[in-house]
C-alpha cells in the first residue's frame, strides 16, 4: 500500500504514470522530494531561478543528471522530485543541491562524470571475484 502511495505522490508531482511505475516494480527504486520553500521561503523568483538552472537550457542540465545519474528528476511547482535507486538518488540530489547553491554548471558536470565513473568502477569490482591459487590448484 506505501508504494501505491508513493507512485499516487509520484504522478502529482509530474512524473509520468510509466516513470512512477518504476516504483512498483522495483523495489529498489526510491521516491526523494525537495521542496524549494523550504529553502527559498515563499520568494517566487528565487524559486523560479532555481528551477530554470535545474532544467537548464532546452532542458539540457535537467537531461545530464538523469543520464549521468541514472535517475529521472521532475521539477514541477515548488519541489524538485527524483525516482531512482539508492546511488541514482544520492548522486541526482547532490547535483541539485550544487545548483541551488549556487555551482557553476560547469562545476556540476564534473562531479557527476566523477560520480558515475565511481558508481561504474564500484559496479565492476563486484563484479570482480578474487579468485587466488587455492583455489586453481584444487
Amino acid at each position: 500500500i506505501f508504494r501505491a502511495k508513493e507512485v499516487v505522490l509520484a504522478i502529482g508531482r509530474g512524473f509520468s504514470p510509466e516513470n512512477a511505475f518504476r516504483l512498483l516494480e522495483d523495489e529498489d527504486q526510491m521516491l526523494e522530494i525537495i521542496d524549494l520553500r523550504e529553502i527559498f521561503g515563499r520568494s517566487q523568483s528565487d524559486i523560479r531561478r532555481v528551477k530554470g538552472r535545474i532544467i537548464g537550457k532546452d532542458g539540457k542540465t535537467r537531461r545530464i543528471i538523469e543520464e549521468m545519474s541514472g535517475a529521472v528528476l521532475s521539477v514541477y511547482g515548488h519541489t524538485v522530485s527524483i525516482i531512482g535507486d539508492l546511488d541514482g538518488v544520492e548522486i541526482a540530489r547532490a547535483a541539485v543541491r550544487l545548483l541551488i547553491k549556487g555551482s557553476s554548471h560547469r562545476t556540476v558536470y564534473r562531479f557527476l562524470y566523477r560520480k558515475r565513473e565511481e558508481l561504474k568502477r564500484r559496479k565492476l569490482e563486484l563484479w570482480e571475484t578474487p579468485i587466488g591459487d587455492d583455489y586453481r590448484n584444487k
